[in-house]
């Protein structure tokens, strides 16, 4: 088809116009054409711009649709990029609106001097990134349906559907989404699991290989759209490359098992002889085979390899073809083996045709038949089959299987039209169908039920109170920041930043923690003095896992200003005790150290001062690490030498009593005692583990060399709670003195110093503990059930909003029979009922009822909010 031939146009070079994959590849297959907007041949460069003649060359490989889709790209750059006077943009329209476009020709015009914008293999890169990006994700639900009709032709065991989520953040979650996915087709279905034969690895591997291409797919998108709207950039194609490759190896696995379906269908399927003899040689002469997408997959990784990029992306865009092309061939195998497999023995026509209308015995087909044969497939397989019937069959009674092969797969390529009408049936399936995809949450989230929220209130409760004892007032600041107020201050660890997309012309980022957002706060506002308190969330790109999450809570306590020296540590130390101790969470110990201590013993150690923060994120690791392990990644990885590394393990193997080990580091001698550094911070610390001796809390600290925080912005004592009970979560909180952050952010340096509690792995042992002692936790604080025995809502409304103006916590029910009401109360554990039926609506009384003890009392109607009130203060004294 020309380029030309389209009648949609796609505009490019107009203000805030924005170039799209799906545009790319409409121009690029001849839907559409482009349109050069009028505002960008009408204004001017204040780009310097000279004469220059520039060569492109097109790789001789490339199609056609990728030669347009890299000359699109190109142009787009010139309109955005170029002064109006260059002729450039028109010999480029002229190229891409030509059936057969030349590998090699000569540009020239008034082009800037900046020749770098002009870099076509650039342009190719992301002319050819957006055509897979539009490909790829139109075969997504193409791919998912073709599988789901495939499972209903092998009549295959889908019990790997059935998924449990293992709720620990692990991929599991979203293979279960993938085969809630499916089993809106399957749903009804008489054919799935009625084989009783072995699982086949290519069903059953499904829900992770196609749950692995949505994601890949999506996340190419993702990259493509940025990509396709900025401007040329270094180091780009590496990047999209990086990409692409993840996608081949997806894209393979996905041709792989749909091609080994196919193989089960021919084999397996009541096929009469003749068609299967000659399907099987159509499938052998025309459809890709499994190790011919491994042969390509493989030759496309060794052209990355050798970083010839535009060689890379065309053999994935070759790949994608091949996959689709098997996507089409199972979808020809499983739609004869659903329709023909039955009457298909004396039903092919002359020249191999399939009479899709005849029995086995040459009769029509009646309707009862026909109906129980619908009734065998899930309804949305079902609905599939109706719609390529009609598509493919009309009212013919016969239909030619060459025919049927060549149409099914032109249907399944998004160039042609019956494309989209396929797309909008599977969407149709998959929004009708009554059983409906299960949502999901990302990974590294999670859900609170109204027992564990009743819990996370509670330990709040005490948390907020713990904090205001200590005279902080509390502070709320956005969930996101300024990219470049977060950047440059966690370290290693900066990497776990979620960046947002940019939305109104700044960068943000959702902030990591709380503490500097408090920093940002205090410097903006010009505060020289602050203790405040913040409870709210925050989000790392982390990996998740059991206990390690995404989006958390963090529990904050810092102090800013000039005190007592060492006063503020003290407090939060305290202050970090206090919290455990009255969360009740049982046995913990506190680790505590000093930054300057670890600098001076890094010093002494040899180690040059640029590797002291990536050598101290080494050392913390310890906790979780062997030294062994430690050593070899700071000799391999951050290039200390051997006995550099040894003598660093013969400072951080020390832990112990605070005081004790505190005298023997500042003995006579001691190796410390010649550092600066070393010698101001055991100094502080010496007035900290006698204040902490004095408040009776250092049974709980261990001093402890090892420790030593990743985080750039400490600069003094710092502290990290472990637990010590059977519950494996690691730190439970930990903080530290960082008297420079603030002034990242202002004119003036103020000292603070601060406390972050991880509640969300306090709530874990909490909640632990509870199983453990077989505690039930009350969900709701409801004091009083007011049951109205009969169907009158007025009167329960009366009565029940007495209670509430008393404030009373109470709810209401309106039923007839008694014990739904003493089940509800049970069940809820609300101590009180208030009970009214005919006989006490008349006599102006109710039913008191007391349901722990299963006693009744009879209370005037004028009287029950004070008796209420009575009975309930009673119990709460």
């Amino acid at each position: 088809m020309a380029a030309a031939a389209g009648t949609r146009l796609v505009s490019l070079g107009g203000k805030g116009s924005s170039l799209t994959s799906s545009a790319v590849f409409e121009v690029a297959s001849g839907i559409a054409r482009v349109a050069i907007d009028s505002s960008a041949l009408s204004g001017s460069s204040s780009k310097s711009s000279s004469t220059f003649n520039f060569s492109v060359s097109i790789p001789p490989y490339f199609t056609p649709e990728e030669s347009r889709a890299s000359l699109i790209l190109l142009l787009n750059k010139v309109l955005h990029s170029f002064s109006s006077s260059s002729p450039v943009e028109a010999q480029l329209l002229q190229l891409i609106e030509q059936d057969v476009i030349s590998s090699d020709f000569k540009l020239e015009g008034v082009v800037s001097e900046n020749a770098s914008l002009f870099d076509y293999s650039i342009a190719a890169v992301d002319g050819v990134s957006a055509l897979i990006d539009h490909l790829s994700s139109a075969l997504l639900a193409v791919a998912d349906a073709v599988a789901a009709i495939s499972c209903e032709a092998l009549r295959a065991d889908v019990s790997p559907f059935n998924l449990i989520d293992s709720g620990d953040g692990s991929s599991a979650k979203d293979d279960v989404a993938v085969a809630a996915y499916f089993k809106v087709f399957f749903n009804g279905s008489k054919l799935v699991n009625s084989a009783k034969k072995p699982v086949e690895s290519a069903v059953a591997e499904i829900p992770s290989v196609h749950r692995n291409f949505r994601e890949i797919a999506r996340l190419l998108h993702s990259k493509t759209r940025v990509q396709l709207n900025s401007g040329f950039r270094a180091g780009s194609s590496k990047a999209m490359a990086t990409a692409l490759s993840s996608l081949a190896l997806s894209l393979w696995n996905l041709g792989d098992i749909s091609f080994h379906r196919v193989e089960l269908i021919v084999a397996n399927s009541i096929f009469d002889k003749d068609l299967t003899s000659r399907l099987s040689k159509m499938l052998d002469t025309k459809c890709p085979r499994a190790d011919s997408l491994e042969e390509l997959c493989s030759s496309s990784q060794a052209a990355l390899r050798k970083k010839d990029y535009l060689m890379f992306l065309h053999k994935v865009y070759e790949l994608l073809d091949m996959v689709r092309k098997v996507v089409a061939w199972e979808g020809v195998s499983a739609f004869i083996a659903l329709e023909a497999s039955e009457f298909v023995e004396k039903n092919l026509g002359e020249n191999g045709s399939i009479n899709v209308s005849s029995s086995a015995d040459g009769t029509k087909i009646d309707k009862k038949s026909e109906k129980k044969k619908k009734l065998q497939l899930g309804k949305g397989t079902n609905a599939l089959v109706q719609f390529f019937k009609e598509r493919f069959l009309g009212g013919n009674t016969k239909y030619d299987l060459d025919k049927f092969a060549e149409d099914f797969h032109l249907l399944l390529n998004p160039i042609d039209s019956g494309f989209g009408e396929l797309l909008k049936k599977v969407r149709e399936i998959v929004e009708s169908n009554e059983s409906r995809r299960v949502p999901k949450i990302p990974k590294g989230t999670r859900d609170f039920a109204k027992e564990q929220m009743s819990l996370r209130e509670k330990a709040f409760s005490i948390i907020g109170e713990v904090f205001k004892r200590h005279g902080a007032t509390a502070l709320d600041t956005p969930a996101f920041e300024l990219r470049e107020t977060l950047m440059g201050k966690y370290g290693e660890d900066s990497k776990l930043i979620y960046d947002l997309a940019d939305q109104g012309g700044e960068l943000c980022s959702l902030r990591y923690d709380l503490t500097v957002p408090f920093a940002r706060f205090v410097a903006m506002n010009g505060l020289t003095s602050f203790k405040r308190y913040q409870i709210a969330k925050v989000y790392r790109r982390d990996n998740p896992s059991r206990g390690r999450y995404r989006e958390f809570y963090q529990c904050d306590f810092d102090i800013a200003g000039q005190f007592e020296k060492m006063g503020p540590d003290f407090e939060v130390i305290k202050i970090l005790m206090e919290l455990l101790n009255e969360l009740d969470i049982g046995d913990y110990e506190v680790k505590l150290n000093h930054r300057k201590l670890l600098d001076g013993m890094l010093a002494i150690c040899g180690v040059p001062q640029v590797k002291f923060r990536t050598i101290c994120s080494s050392i913390d690791k310890l906790d979780k690490q062997t030294f062994e392990q430690i050593k070899k990644e700071m000799v391999e990885e951050k290039g200390l030498t051997e006995e550099t590394a040894d003598k660093i393990g013969t400072f951080v193997k020390q832990r112990g009593s605070p005081m004790d080990l505190f005298y023997e580091l500042k003995q006579e001698g001691s190796e410390l005692l010649k550092n600066s550094d070393a010698v101001l911070a055991l100094n502080e610390l010496e007035i900290l583990f006698k204040a902490l001796e004095k408040s009776k809390c250092d049974d709980k600290v261990i001093f402890d060399l090892s420790l030593a925080r990743g985080l750039d912005y400490y600069t003094g004592v710092i502290f990290e709670a472990v637990f010590k009970g059977t519950t494996q979560v690691g730190s439970i909180a930990a903080g530290g003195r960082y008297d420079n952050l603030i002034g990242m952010f202002g004119t003036k340096q103020v000292p603070a110093v601060g406390i972050s509690l991880g509640i969300e792995r306090v709530f874990t042992i909490m909640e632990q503990l509870q199983k453990d002692k077989n505690q039930e936790i009350r969900a709701t604080e409801t004091q009083i059930l007011v049951s109205i025995l009969g169907d009158d809502l007025s009167l329960g409304a009366e009565l029940v909003s007495q209670l509430w103006d008393a404030k009373l916590k109470a709810e209401f029910m309106i039923n007839k029979r008694v014990m739904k009401h003493i089940d509800r109360a049970i069940e809820s554990r609300i101590p009180f009922m208030v009970i009214v039926g005919e006989r006490e609506m008349n006599e102006g009384i109710v039913k008191l009822k007391d349901v722990a003890a299963a006693t009744e009392h009879e209370v005037p109607r004028s009287g029950l909010v004070e008796e209420l009130q009575r009975r309930l203060n009673s119990v709460s004294t």
